[in-house]
């Protein structure tokens, strides 16, 4: 049997994955690639696709379907692959079209849309979190009249942490608009209820409407930007808790309507009990998915590929996670931010003799310029770490990343002539 997957959006090393699992099985496995230009360098692989389309980020979603009829004409399509965030819209357009299965437009537009969530939610009775679209500092004063300081703010559709600010007073009402409405296409942005509590990140997967959390991280924010500065797992967390955690992520998921893949929710453990701030359709960034791998034994990127091409993957996963020998070791990472202005002129540290637990990884390079902590991709290196706690783990991470020094070139101070 021959497959033949078009897969949307960066790929990274997933379609690769996918031909050599084929291999494995005794299919026969190829792919296509349709995406952004800014893709192709996070495209392993080129040569080993059958094609790659490579469309403008403003290309119409009949551009997109004109395409995919054409590969489709070409050589059948049999599975649609979508990874990322990116392109998925499209993907779920193209695979309604070609009558193939993924996640459906509506199911990617309640994920995507953080009001459209929100609404979802609250309809299901899962929890009601006060939300507005705004587009002015007028109507965001309105919400925060009726709901209080602070608030979060936060673009209509975002991702990586871009664009979020919370809000303490009406005198940052207009500078946190402006942020939030240059990130994505929608120029709007919502305002919500700043939630109290920890924060977690749940991965989980499903298949047929089933939904297993894999692990629950705990995870440590910026107090200003949101922007994640670590995270752990397994979180600490007592056993009512993480029941309480789960049973949520799962009614969440439910409410959304997700029926297969890995998933991505961040939650805050409130007094009133856990809230979302977002869900995913995809496993987590900052490392969580080779985290997850390395603290259950579960491989959440192979999982999903053996799923896309029609295995079923879920009696595997459970049968990891119950395995009495199962490692119990827990994984954390940490991250260095980035001063609030400069060039990027060298690190020091990163040479430096650490344990066999600790993994470095510097991102900043010189000449990187540099702006504070406005997203996940302005922070400037991380560490990961293996220990047999929580506490150790994180420990261990954060050393490493103290050990590191940030020389920056700032501007001279430029005063007014007399």
């Amino acid at each position: 049997m021959t497959e033949h997957v078009l897969v949307f959006g960066a790929g990274y090393d997933i379609p690769a994955r996918m031909r050599a699992f084929g291999e494995t099985a005794g299919r026969k496995v190829t792919t296509s690639v349709m995406c952004w230009p800014e893709h192709l360098a996070k495209t392993d692989d080129t040569e080993e696709h059958s094609r790659i389309v490579v469309l403008s980020p403003d290309a119409s979603d009949e551009e997109w379907i004109a395409m995919a009829r054409a590969i489709d004409a070409v050589q059948p399509v049999t599975r649609i692959g979508s990874f990322y965030d990116d392109c998925r819209p499209q993907a779920a357009l193209v695979a309604e079209v070609l009558g193939l299965d993924t996640h459906t437009p509506e199911i990617v537009e309640l994920v995507m849309n953080k009001y459209a969530m929100r609404q979802r939610l609250a309809q299901a009775a899962v929890e009601a979190t006060a939300c507005a679209v705004v587009d002015s500092p007028a109507q965001l004063h309105s919400f925060a009249e009726a709901h209080g300081y602070p608030c979060v703010v936060r673009p209509l559709t975002d991702a990586a942490g871009k664009g979020v600010s919370v809000v303490a007073g009406a005198a940052e009402a207009e500078s946190a608009l402006e942020r939030a409405g240059g990130t994505g296409p929608d120029p709007r942005a919502t305002v919500e209820d700043f939630l109290v509590g920890a924060r977690y990140s749940v991965e989980a997967f499903s298949e047929r409407g089933e939904h297993v959390v894999v692990t629950i991280a705990r995870t440590y924010s910026d107090p200003v930007s949101l922007v994640e500065l670590g995270h752990v797992m397994p979180a600490p967390l007592e056993s009512g808790q993480t029941e309480a955690v789960t049973r949520h992520v799962i009614a969440t998921l439910d409410a959304l309507g997700v029926e297969f893949g890995p998933t991505h929710t961040e939650v805050v453990l409130t007094e009133r009990g856990p809230r979302v701030i977002e869900t995913r359709l995809r496993t987590g960034g900052d490392e969580l998915w080779n985290m997850v791998t390395d603290a259950t034994g579960v491989d959440l990127i192979e999982s999903q590929l053996q799923q896309v091409l029609g295995e079923k993957v879920l009696p595997a996963i459970r049968a990891t996670l119950d395995a009495p020998d199962r490692s119990g070791r827990s994984e954390a990472i940490w991250f260095a931010g980035a001063p609030a202005q400069g060039t990027l002129v060298e690190v020091s540290g990163a040479d430096a003799e650490r344990p066999d637990a600790v993994t470095l990884d510097v991102l900043g390079s010189p000449g990187t310029e540099l702006n504070g902590l406005q997203n996940g991709f302005s922070r400037l290196a991380w560490a990961r770490a293996h220990a047999t706690t929580a506490e150790e783990a994180v420990a261990l991470a954060r050393e490493a990343i103290d050990g590191l020094a940030f020389i920056t070139r700032v501007p001279a101070a430029r005063g007014e002539l007399l």
